[in-house]
């Protein structure tokens, strides 16, 4: 036996993960391909569905600058109405705000 050849064993491991490598691929591949059908039905381009989604964030309020008070505080009342909060909370809240003034 050569003592410079590899176990056996080498060529049975060497070959699994050569499959789970090429199987790994082939499913990002897919998963790839589906996601984008799926944009692509859904009237968007999949190339640049990141960039639009960015800039509707950024365009949002959710990162606006600081709103006004009135804003707030209307906001606040809203969640109260949706029964998003309760009294303990809107209050705790009502008194932050008007607290920043």
């Amino acid at each position: 036996m050569d003592p410079l050849a590899p176990p056996p064993e080498f060529s049975a491991v060497f070959g699994l993960v050569t499959t789970v490598v090429i199987l790994g691929i082939i499913g990002v591949i897919v998963v790839a391909i589906v996601n984008a059908k799926k944009a692509a039905d859904l009237g968007h381009n999949p190339l640049t569905m990141q960039t639009e989604l960015q800039a509707k964030v950024l365009d949002s309020q959710a990162l606006a600058a600081e709103r006004s008070v009135e804003e707030r505080l209307a906001e606040l009342e809203r969640l109260r109405a949706a029964g998003l909060i309760d009294d303990a909370e809107y209050e705790q809240t009502r008194a932050r705000i008007l607290g920043s003034l």
